[in-house]
């Protein structure tokens, strides 16, 4: 790994702040904050994103933002906020204020004994999986709303022997948008946990117990109790088997909560330390439920896949065929490079900065739901890490359908049965020069529901160049050319773009 670590280091160390982190496994900064102002320029041709009565305009966006990174004793967090103003010349939108934001951290209350998770992120999302979707957030679109996940989990955790050790944790999680077409949620958890200690070298346990309160504002509330216990048996160091068995009780089919028994199985494979392969199979309520993820990694390469089907009661996990943002899917990437999620962010930050990439982007969109739904997703994804070239992959494939049958039938659940998303990106970033680089970055989306009608499927293509102009400054020019093929709100749209970010 010591190749690829060195690889994205030389991608990204010329125009990053010396306080910063410049590779996996460099120096650790105690306490950083990086205040930001970037200024956008956006000449497209359709700034309606419609083909009937396209309307050309010039979008100015000025966002200031701020970066703070700490990774004290106690507090290990980041934080990445920017307020943006757009402005737009020929008035084809009002002028508009967006909020983005991503944050995660821990806070050690107390020493080795209590903690204190949080998360949160504002983003632009697709009200709907079948109305227009987009590449961008300047775009005049009616189908996109400001959401917002925050996620507090204060928890305790320790060992009772050398033969146990336990976790109990109450989590409050909360989603916001600023459409009244879905729900706002707020989910409440609660999970008390209980296992070997590090005395079981062959034979493991756990047993562990969580309840659940979901209100969604459009919906109803539903409740969930669970107890769930694993068996473990270390056949070699390398392969480990489980037997899985419990007992959950919901009312997500039924006024009343209703019991059912769940039993399965996982195996844990480790080959070499660069394989990886964990599943898990059960019979839960909704019939088969499974977790399948494999990774493999080279000397500059990463391979993952993964496959997961199970039930969602909230737009703030994982959506159907979600990437996510761009910063997700190189925060996914790099995961192999630097495991630790603080340095991490850190350095995917700048490596999208000093390649001119906007992390903001949505790769392949999710869309918001009003109730529980019953998801599967599949992932692959493949990254090559080089000296002066870097090129990412990533195919999804998704199928989700509302599981609550009380609730009123609410969103894309009410027009289709059924949603399906799939799609794929690809990017591509050289570096031209120490201070300069070409990016090229495409992606498919294709959405299906119950009728033909509702199909459709978005290109983008993206081609730019950035360049470091001083030591904390970065200009990027491109060009994009996007397709939204669909029975509803078809268009087509070609844009220049122009960017320049100074960090103080």
């Amino acid at each position: 790994m010591g190749g690829m670590v060195m690889a994205v280091a030389g991608l990204h160390a010329q125009t990053v702040d010396t306080q910063e982190p410049v590779s996996a496994g460099g120096a650790r900064p105690v306490f950083s904050v990086v205040p930001r102002l970037s200024v956008a320029q956006t000449l497209t041709d359709n700034a309606r994103l419609t083909n009937a009565g396209k309307q050309a305009d010039l979008i100015t966006e000025i966002s200031p933002g701020i970066r703070i990174t700490s990774d004290t004793g106690r507090v290990k967090g980041y934080f990445d906020y920017s307020l943006r103003e757009l402005f737009y010349a020929q008035n084809s939108a009002p002028s508009t204020t967006q909020n983005a934001l991503n944050t995660f951290g821990t806070v050690e209350a107390v020493e080795k004994r209590a903690y204190l998770d949080f998360s949160g992120t504002i983003s632009q999302q697709a009200i709907s999986a079948f109305g227009t979707q987009s590449v961008g957030n300047t775009a005049a679109n009616s189908n996109l709303t400001e959401t917002s996940n925050f996620r507090l989990s204060p928890y305790v955790r320790g060992r009772l022997t050398d033969a146990a050790e336990y976790e109990a944790r109450y989590s409050l999680a909360t989603t916001r948008t600023q459409s009244s077409l879905v729900s706002d949620v707020t989910a409440a958890d609660t999970l008390v946990k209980i296992g070997s200690g590090s005395g079981f070298s062959l034979l493991g346990w756990s047993v562990e117990g969580t309840q659940q309160r979901v209100n969604y504002s459009a919906g109803r509330t539903t409740e969930a109790d669970r107890l769930r216990a694993v068996l473990t048996y270390a056949v070699t160091p390398q392969l480990r088997l489980s037997a899985i068995g419990g007992r959950e009780a919901n009312n997500y089919l039924s006024l009343d909560k209703q019991s059912h028994d769940s039993t399965g199985f996982g195996v844990d494979w480790t080959p070499t330390e660069r394989t990886k392969l964990s599943a898990s199979r059960e019979n839960r309520f909704f019939g088969e439920g499974h977790n399948l993820s494999i990774e493999h990694r080279t000397g500059r390469t990463v391979w993952r896949f993964s496959d997961v089907r199970d039930s969602y009661v909230s737009p703030s996990q994982s959506g159907v065929g979600s990437i996510g943002s761009v910063f997700d899917l190189f925060f996914t990437q790099f995961a192999s490079i630097e495991p630790d999620p603080i340095l991490r962010a850190q350095l995917v930050n700048n490596f999208l900065l000093a390649n001119g990439i906007n992390p903001n982007a949505a790769v392949i969109s999710n869309f918001l739901t009003s109730a529980v739904s019953l998801q599967r997703r599949q992932n692959l994804s493949f990254s090559l890490l080089g000296v002066r070239d870097t090129v990412t992959f990533m195919a999804t494939r998704g199928e989700s359908s509302q599981l609550d049958s009380l609730s009123t039938l609410s969103g894309d659940f009410s027009n289709s049965a059924v949603v399906r998303q799939q799609g794929f990106n690809i990017s591509y970033a050289h570096r031209l020069t120490p201070l300069s680089s070409l990016n090229i970055f495409a992606s498919q989306q294709n959405t299906t529901g119950s009728s033909s009608l509702q199909d459709s499927t978005l290109r983008s293509f993206n081609v730019s160049v950035s360049s470091s102009i001083a030591k904390r400054s970065t200009a990027t020019v491109g060009i994009r050319r996007v397709v939204f093929d669909g029975t509803t709100s078809p268009y087509v749209e070609t844009a220049i773009t122009g960017n320049l970010t100074v960090q103080f």
